[in-house]
């Protein structure tokens, strides 16, 4: 079975920067996309970034310029960078892989906390 683990994830001050990692236990042909999402305290998990297999990226309007997100050319792992971190980043970020016939799989998150 397919797994997602991430790391990365920890407490900065505003301003500064973290980089998020998301491996995939094994490649699989049938991933399309695999992408980025958070969860707030109180708020539903929403979109943040996402990969397609062949690098075409989409952004939620939020992190534009400041998150960027990549992957190998394996496409086993898949990178968030946070820059210019605010502390509505707050939130547990969870990685995501969709397949091809739109399934979902979802790590298990990791913890992002920006706080003076």
């Amino acid at each position: 079975q397919v797994q997602l683990e991430e790391s990365g994830g920890g407490t900065v001050q505003p301003g500064e920067s973290l980089r998020l990692s998301c491996a995939i236990s094994r490649s699989i042909f049938s991933m399309y996309a695999m992408g980025w999402y958070r969860q707030a305290p109180g708020k539903e998990r929403e979109l943040v970034a996402t990969i397609t297999r062949d690098d075409s990226t989409n952004y939620a309007d939020s992190v534009k310029g400041r998150f960027t997100i990549s992957m190998d050319n394996a496409k086993t792992t898949v990178y968030l960078q946070l820059n210019s971190l605010k502390p509505e980043d707050t939130a547990v970020y969870y990685c995501n892989l969709r397949t091809r016939l739109g399934n979902d799989l979802w790590g298990q998150g990791t913890q992002v906390t920006v706080a003076s």
